[in-house]
């Protein structure tokens, strides 16, 4: 079992029933899944961009990913329906929690002038997004070996009912949230 889910288990779910007043167990928030996404929209003109951000994000999340693929037309970008604009890669289980454990843990305290995540990326129901403008803050990439820098967004869905309740429950698996409101 990973640290991170020992931790939930033994410290978050107690602390989260005292704290909201649930009356039964199953009523605590907890992680459903980790989505990490990259959007490709040089793979119009450039076939090799989808490989080079396949390889990236393999050895980010240990899972192969997949491709997710244009809705509609838009002229204007010369985006066609089925074609190619992306890559994402959906975490579950002991995947998900060696995933979190290692951005709380390694990843995002790397980053340069780190003061802590915004708190306010949350989206009304207790999920809560981070996006990186560059893969290189994840020690699984390699410099000299990356193509070009892309943006990465880091979704994590939680049962939690409202903001308040999966921020507190993030706040316990020891995402660093910012004093201030600011990233």
């Amino acid at each position: 079992m990973s640290r991170l889910k020992e931790k939930y288990q033994k410290e978050a779910v107690s602390a989260l029933m005292e704290r909201h007043e649930y009356r039964n167990i199953m009523e605590v928030p907890r992680l459903i899944k980790v989505v990490l996404n990259i959007g490709l929209g040089e793979a119009i003109q450039n076939a090799k961009a989808l490989e080079s951000a396949e390889a990236e994000l393999s050895a980010i999340s240990g899972q192969h990913p997949v491709i997710t693929r244009s809705r509609k037309s838009i002229a204007a970008f010369r985006l066609r329906t089925g074609m190619p604009i992306g890559m994402k890669v959906t975490l579950r289980g002991e995947r998900m929690y060696d995933f979190l454990d290692r951005l709380i843990n390694a990843v995002l305290p790397r980053m340069r002038e780190f003061s802590g995540v915004s708190p306010t990326a949350f989206d009304g129901r207790g999920n809560y997004t981070l996006g990186f403008k560059e893969q290189i803050a994840f020690p699984e990439i390699d410099y000299d070996k990356i193509e070009k820098l892309r943006g990465l967004e880091i979704a994590i869905a939680t049962t939690a009912k409202t903001d308040e309740e999966g921020r507190h429950l993030l706040e316990l698996l020891g995402m660093p949230f910012a004093k201030d409101g600011t990233e």
